[in-house]
């Protein structure tokens, strides 16, 4: 059946300015040939349960910056957009939980929710552009993640759509919630490979008094001194909410010193704040520097640091046959400085820009990639290797469809697969929400 046809199937049950025929694929993929922008659960229900009934395949797309994450289909049947399902549901201040659309931009929700002084505990990249339901399917986070924790941490509801149209709920809307398995955990993260999240509560935490940044730079590059300062730090009491480690190139961009160098956040009272950045004057190396940025500085270098890595919904450019790339590692959390130092090694021997940034709080590093196709496929070959040698992983976060289908993006099979195989046939055995967009190509 065509498009076209589609189309009129699809307008029986949508206005038809909500129905269009995109006829370009898009270089990351995960298109569709009709784009389809659906303003209610209902309207999600019937457009999943149309294409589950007709066998056509269906990718979901929120803000679009993930769009290079996974995905071996450049174009499925339908692209379901949630770009026009959004807004709040419920915001119960003084309980602190919030429920919203899922395809409420996550910058958006944290400007409405810092009116009543509160915030959603997470920090992903890209958050003007970045829609709460993609950085709940994706499980994302940031460097703050070390204070924070996960998405599946923030998350105490769900209300999703399974692809038959069928309508479930998992959690509730308080906080303390006892009802036996916690559902919500089996859909985040899952790439949206189960259901299509239309709403989500999220526990909220008050805004911070007050927060800076502390940037400890190692000028003589002895990693070992790093390592050393590391763990007298993770030792102490003091409670950082971010203790990353920047490469030599992307300190240079961010603070114009090419160095290694620790970006150390704290969130409190001012007191308490300033007590922690005192513990590291005392503690740093005699000859490291040190600059600490005060609230609204380090609020100003955070939203600089956020837009460091591609973006899929406003692709860069690269000049010549340049291509951007992006690797997340995960590393037990002192091995992040080994992948640091391994980026740096390839970044001459690939001749690929790499920028990198891993936590030594909890061991999941950021590496950006940029250089030829065949530069980029090497040094994601190598950056794999690295991490399998220390016991980790490597998965590819962000590359042009051509080149996913050449490199594994999620890596070998884990031990566990049959268990998300049997999970995906038992909800999706036609296989409609987003086809081989995650693990083994489920």
């Amino acid at each position: 059946m065509l498009p076209l046809a589609w189309k009129d199937d699809l307008t029986t049950f949508l206005p038809e300015e909500q129905v269009k025929i995109d006829g370009q694929t898009h270089p990351l993929g995960n298109g569709g040939h009709v784009t389809v922008y659906p303003q209610t659960e209902a309207e999600i229900s019937a457009v999943l349960r149309y294409a589950n009934s007709h066998g056509k395949k269906v990718c979901i797309v929120g803000g679009g910056t993930k769009r290079g994450f996974g995905g071996q289909m450049e174009c499925a049947d339908i692209l379901l957009s949630l770009a026009n399902y959004s807004g709040i549901v419920e915001h119960a201040a003084a309980d602190m939980t919030v429920t919203v659309k899922s395809g409420t931009v996550f910058g958006q929700l944290q400007d409405y929710l810092a009116e009543y002084r509160q915030k959603v505990a997470l920090d992903p990249a890209w958050p003007q552009y970045a829609t709460i339901g993609g950085v709940i399917a994706a499980n994302d986070s940031g460097p703050k993640r070390l204070g924070y924790g996960s998405a599946r941490d923030s998350v105490i509801g769900l209300r999703t759509v399974y692809p038959d149209g069928t309508v479930i709920r998992s959690g509730g809307k308080v906080v303390k919630n006892v009802a036996g398995y916690d559902m919500n955990k089996l859909f985040i993260g899952a790439m949206g490979t189960l259901g299509v999240l239309s709403e989500i509560t999220l526990k909220l935490r008050p805004l911070p008094k007050y927060e800076s940044l502390v940037l400890l730079s190692f000028p003589s590059g002895n990693l070992e001194e790093v390592r050393s300062f590391a763990v007298q730090f993770l030792d102490s009491m003091m409670e950082p909410v971010c203790f990353e480690l920047l490469s030599p190139s992307l300190s240079e961009r961010l603070i114009g010193k090419r160095a290694y160098t620790l970006m150390i956040a704290f969130e409190d009272v001012e007191s308490a704040v300033h007590y922690q950045e005192d513990y590291v004057q005392r503690l740093r190396p005699s000859h490291t520097t040190i600059r600490i940025l005060p609230q609204e500085e380090a609020k100003s270098f955070w939203q600089t640091f956020y837009t460091i890595g591609p973006n899929g919904a406003a692709p860069h450019e690269p000049a010549g046959n340049e291509v951007e790339a992006a690797v997340k590692i995960g590393v037990v959390n002192l091995n992040v400085i080994s992948i640091i130092r391994e980026s740096e090694l390839l970044e001459d021997c690939c001749h690929v820009h790499m920028e990198a940034h891993g936590a030594l709080g909890h061991g999941l590093c950021q590496v950006y990639l940029k250089g030829s196709e065949e530069s980029i496929i090497t040094a994601i070959e190598q950056l794999r290797a690295a991490a399998t040698s220390l016991g980790g992983y490597a998965i590819v976060k962000h590359l042009p469809f051509a080149l996913r289908t050449r490199v594994n993006v999620w890596g070998e099979k884990p031990s566990y697969f049959f268990l998300l195989e049997g999970i995906k046939r038992k909800i999706d055995p036609k296989q409609t929400l987003n086809h081989q967009r995650f693990v083994g190509g489920i």
